[in-house]
């Protein structure tokens, strides 16, 4: 049987900021409820009225409130990198551009600062790595390039095993960048480490985001 609470909560599961507002304890609970009338009643097939919806919106307010990731403690071995000066390439993934990226792998100097991740996709591959090198990468991957996308820098969170292997830990970090309107161009991660790749003018941004959150949470 289909009632006002399944509805109310499969609504919510779909809109996580208004999750979110709700377990802040922020949001117009009638308000809500009057938006959400329209659409409660298609899926109820019969009418109803919005302090029924109030109602389910309280009762999942309290569960929200139990179910909640803040336990999450970071250390002292937590640690914030930044980069400025990266760009991503796309371009189609075969067996040419596969031969490709090897000799690019080859050419990595890392001690001098170079800044290399590959993400292979079904159909494409997503590279990321310094500006200074988009004239080779052009020459190299020419009519295969989907898209370029220059402007870009990295933030990177180093982090002992028992913080990411806690459930939630990723939630917490793009909610905390997601609430400031901040877009994530992608996210690059290893067991230890989680680097985010976002516009080069929003490094300082974000950087000041998670050193709050780190602090706020040691």
């Amino acid at each position: 049987m289909v009632t006002i609470s399944r509805v109310v909560e499969k609504r919510m599961s779909e809109k996580p900021f208004l999750q979110e507002a709700l377990k802040k304890g922020i949001i117009n609970y009638y308000a809500l409820a009057d938006s959400m009338l329209e659409d409660v009643e298609k899926e109820i097939g019969k009418k109803i009225k919005a302090p029924a919806i109030m109602m389910a919106l309280r009762r999942l307010s309290e569960r929200l409130e139990k179910k909640s990731f803040e336990e999450i403690k970071f250390t002292l071995e937590c640690n914030i990198v930044t980069r400025d000066g990266l760009l991503e390439i796309t371009f189609d993934k075969n067996k040419k551009n596969l031969e490709k990226l090897r000799k690019i792998f080859d050419k990595v100097d890392y001690s001098k600062g170079d800044f290399l991740t590959v993400t292979q996709g079904i159909y494409e591959i997503s590279l990321i790595t310094n500006e200074h090198k988009i004239r080779s990468l052009k020459k190299m991957f020419n009519e295969d390039i989907i898209k370029i996308t220059k402007g870009l820098g990295a933030v990177t969170l180093t982090l002992p095993l028992k913080i990411v292997e806690s459930p939630g830990f990723f939630y917490l970090v793009t909610r905390a960048i997601a609430w400031e309107n901040i877009n994530i161009n992608e996210i690059v991660s290893t067991t230890r480490e989680l680097t985010l790749i976002i516009k080069y003018d929003d490094i300082p941004k974000v950087y000041n985001i998670l050193r709050k959150l780190l602090n706020e949470k040691k």
